[in-house]
């Protein structure tokens, strides 16, 4: 496993879009993650301006996201148009607990948004950054992939879209690869994965503006105090869980939020182990988050490793 020449892969990849896009018109969704902005740049490379790469506002993705990927990719040339969706996807999760239902409602949302863009900017094709991982984690039945639709059984064509997947052959590791051949910045090639579906994958039970805000404000203090301490993880971040602890604030007894802070080290995201972080660096992380996060009394600290724990928590 591993590319040997990715020059040659970029330009085969590259030919691939163009023969298959034609002089029609693609889709490119990028939620800002390794995966996405390479296919976006691909894309760019392939056909120029017919690429119409779109940033799905959903309210789910880390502080900012959008404006930072919009002024990212600019340099490179990669026009990026924002679409707010938030109401649309808030409603779809209103009331929904149950993980598995929780992915298929985000998914059948987010191909939804796509198929109406695509229509509008009368794209023919979605291009999209499926990656090895993804498709062999939904035909294990480990977890439903948002990003996959024929390996389950679904016709893309239900939401009117042709799927074109430059990527799916590849590790995130050998995406990280083409990424830095393309040219793009360390901050999207070198960065930590985030799920398709965001903050919904790691606030536990009901997902609502108000959760999601909450997590949204402690996943940025686990990003930098994990920066701060010179750790490169495969991936750190903060979940919400559904259950609340006793704590005092303020000198009062309350009923608080927990947070779980969750960091794995891994090359392929099929196995993971535990980051081992420096105390000094966990204890910053729990007095910023409970002295900055509203309602937030208990910080926790999991050390399972993939298997038998899965990355994400749903």
């Amino acid at each position: 496993m591993g590319l040997k020449n990715v020059k040659a892969y970029i330009g085969k990849r590259i030919k691939e879009i163009k023969s298959g896009v034609g002089n029609k018109r693609a889709l490119v969704a990028t939620s800002g993650g390794v995966d996405s902005v390479t296919c976006a740049v691909l894309a760019h490379k392939a056909i120029g301006s017919r690429a119409v790469i779109l940033f799905i506002d959903d309210g789910l993705m880390r502080q900012d996201e959008g404006r930072k990927v919009k002024k990212d990719l600019a340099r490179l040339g990669v026009n990026v148009k924002i679409l707010n969706v938030r109401a649309d996807f808030f409603r779809a999760l209103k009331g929904i607990e149950d993980p598995e239902i929780k992915r298929k409602a985000f998914r059948d949302t987010f191909y939804k948004t796509l198929g109406r863009a695509v229509r509008i900017s009368k794209a023919s094709f979605m291009i999209q950054g499926t990656i090895a991982a993804d498709i062999m984690e939904t035909k294990a039945g480990i977890k439903t992939q948002h990003n996959i639709l024929q390996q389950i059984g679904i016709s893309p064509r239900k939401y009117g879209l042709t799927i074109l997947e430059p990527i799916k052959d590849l590790y995130k590791f050998e995406v990280r690869m083409v990424a830095r051949a393309l040219g793009v910045q360390p901050e999207y090639s070198e960065r930590m994965p985030f799920p398709g579906p965001g903050l919904a994958t790691r606030v536990i039970g009901e997902v609502t503006p108000e959760r999601v805000e909450t997590l949204r404000k402690a996943t940025v203090i686990v990003e930098e105090e994990i920066k701060k301490a010179g750790i490169k993880p495969f991936q750190a971040f903060a979940v919400l869980l559904k259950d609340r602890a006793t704590g005092v604030i303020n000198g009062k007894r309350t009923f608080g939020q927990i947070v779980v802070v969750r960091s794995v080290d891994s090359r392929d995201a099929i196995t993971a182990g535990v980051t081992r972080i420096p105390f000094s660096a966990l204890e910053k992380m729990q007095k910023r988050i409970t002295g900055s996060v509203p309602d937030v009394t208990k910080v926790l600290f999991d050390v399972t490793p993939k298997p038998p724990s899965t990355i994400e928590y749903i």
